[in-house]
């Protein structure tokens, strides 16, 4: 309806206008009632619209937590179950678990392309000579009966055995009665007995090799070498092998010392660390949780066993004076090190922990496998190209144009990550490794300058893996001495030892010393050893004819 319609021309002079009494209705217009129905509606529409952008908004944010708490429960099973989870298919992505995409597995054996193995030389184990005949009735043509001749040279063939018996070695100690007449020598003179290695003990260095090597190289409990020791005969005791163990300690101290002492003025080390259980009681400390720290240098490994896991335990080892590059991982310990925080040290950072937050960002958010199983493709490219690198001698042209090609590839590598660490809408999971990778960017970029400086810390961790392997199966260890131990075997597996020729020849001169550590020691460190020493104790001895 036209409201002005309705009301009529304006009057040629303004009307006389009565106040009404309250009593007095106002009169009625039909198009009052719709306009304020109008404006209530309007008003109720925006109130509804706020409350539609707020409800969707809060919505957003809902979803995004949701997914974050998917990709914290993915991470989480990735971290209990590791790769035994069931992989999600691919029209289910919210489902907890991601299949990465994976190249097809190899074929075993020889592969198409590459050189044959060298086939192993075993000639310089003994001979065991073995003739075999025919039996005499089979020495003859077996349809006319002729008998055959000898014919020269032999048909040889050869099996490996290994024999491994439990004995025991008598030593008869012949006597001898004194004819003079002086009185020096009274009584029955009898030869000396053998050199033991433990006073009052019956086990030979042979034994104790074996039990040294069982625990602490192969990681093997206790309970399952003594097992294996009474399949041969050998019944010992538990009890037995801990009094032996502590007693043999004092002999390696002096060489765990010097260990220690020769890795403190390297310029250059691996470090990392492993929880480990050690049920020994501190006043100051709840629980038996410890750490096995590892430090690994060029000529040396130390492990250091300690209840904590913060920046004195390196500070203390390296000491106030170290100068050099730590390949370390990314824990805050390192950071805090005061050879670091007054520039005297440097912490290169390991590309391995890197790619495993490209990986990790793959398997929990799966909208991002594509960005970031692409990162983790350029990550192996600068493997790749600082492997050629490291294949020519340095002073080589060769060396020089494949270093321009790594430090081509990694100034790309880093304006990728600028530009799109710098995009203002950036997915938390981007935000979050290139986040990482800004802050440790000088650390992971040492190895461009330094050659001789691994892009990794995998050398330290596979030192560690074996006595994480006997972790596992011992449950950790009752004496804060083995983590000693520990670190003598893994020097002598650095300098390419036989941890078992070794330690037979240098117990055997401990027990020649009356079961004391020999006049100087450090002749039988692996850097002071002749080289007919490391000839004769290197692991895969050079070929010999014994025949």
């Amino acid at each position: 309806m036209n409201l002005a319609a309705h009301l009529g021309p304006p009057p040629s002079t303004p009307p006389t206008v009565e106040r009404a009494s309250p009593a007095t209705p106002l009169p009625r217009c039909d198009a009052c009632p719709r306009l304020a129905e109008n404006l209530e509606l309007r008003q109720q529409a925006g109130s509804w619209k706020t409350m539609h952008q707020r409800a969707g908004t809060r919505l957003t944010e809902l979803q995004a937590e949701l997914e974050h708490l998917r990709a914290q429960l993915r991470l989480r099973e990735r971290q209990l179950f590791g790769r035994k989870a069931a992989p999600a298919p691919a029209h289910a992505p919210d489902q907890a678990t991601v299949l990465l995409p994976r190249e097809p597995p190899r074929p075993c054996g020889q592969q198409r392309g590459r050189p044959s193995p060298p086939r192993r030389d075993y000639s310089h184990l003994p001979v065991d000579l073995h003739e075999l005949e025919l039996p005499a009735d089979q020495q003859q043509c077996p349809h006319c009966g002729q008998p055959f001749t000898s014919f020269p040279g032999t048909a040889d063939s050869e099996l490996l055995e290994i024999e491994v018996h439990a004995y025991r070695r008598r030593y008869r100690r012949h006597r001898y009665r004194p004819t003079c007449r002086c009185g020096c020598q009274p009584g029955i003179v009898s030869a000396p007995g053998p050199a033991k290695l433990i006073p009052k003990n019956q086990l030979g260095v042979s034994v104790w090799v074996t039990v040294l090597l069982d625990k602490f190289a192969f990681g093997r409990p206790t309970q399952r070498l003594l097992a294996d020791l009474a399949s041969h005969g050998l019944g010992l005791s538990a009890g037995t092998l801990t009094d032996g163990l502590q007693r043999l300690l004092p002999l390696f101290r002096p060489l765990c010392e010097a260990l220690a002492a020769k890795s403190r003025p390297m310029d250059h080390w691996h470090a990392d660390d492993t929880r480990w259980l050690v049920f020994v009681s501190l006043p100051d400390k709840s629980g038996h949780r410890w750490y096995l720290w590892a430090f690994q240098s060029e000529a040396v490994v130390v492990f250091v066993l300690d209840p904590g896991r913060a920046h004195d335990v390196p500070e203390e080892h390296l000491g106030a004076a170290a100068t050099g590059i730590l390949n370390v991982d990314r824990s805050s310990a390192y950071q805090a090190l005061l050879q670091v925080q007054d520039g005297r040290s440097r912490l290169a950072f390991c590309w391995a922990h890197q790619r495993r937050d490209f990986l990790g960002a793959a398997a929990d958010w799966p909208t991002e496998q594509e960005w970031a199983l692409g990162w983790v493709t350029a990550l192996g490219e600068l493997y790749h190209l600082n492997d050629r690198r490291l294949e020519v001698r340095a002073d080589s042209a060769a060396f020089h144009q494949r270093d321009q090609d790594l430090r081509v590839a990694v100034a790309a590598f880093q304006q990728r990550w600028q530009a799109e660490g710098a995009e203002p809408q950036l997915h938390p999971a981007r935000r979050k490794t290139l986040l990482s990778l800004r802050e440790h960017w000088p650390g992971l970029t040492w190895f461009v300058e330094h050659p001789e400086i691994p892009m990794d810390n995998n050398a330290v961790e596979r030192t560690l893996r074996e006595p994480v392997v006997g972790r596992k199966n011992d449950a950790g260890s009752r004496a804060l001495w083995s983590g000693q131990l520990l670190a003598l075997l893994a020097t002598l597996e650095l300098w390419g030892l036989n941890p078992r020729l070794w330690l037979t020849a240098y117990l055997a001169a401990c027990a020649q010393a009356g079961g004391c550590v020999p006049a100087e020691p450090s002749r039988w460190l692996p850097w002071n050893l002749s080289a007919e020493q490391r000839r004769a104790w290197a692991s895969e001895p050079a070929a010999q004819d014994s025949t």
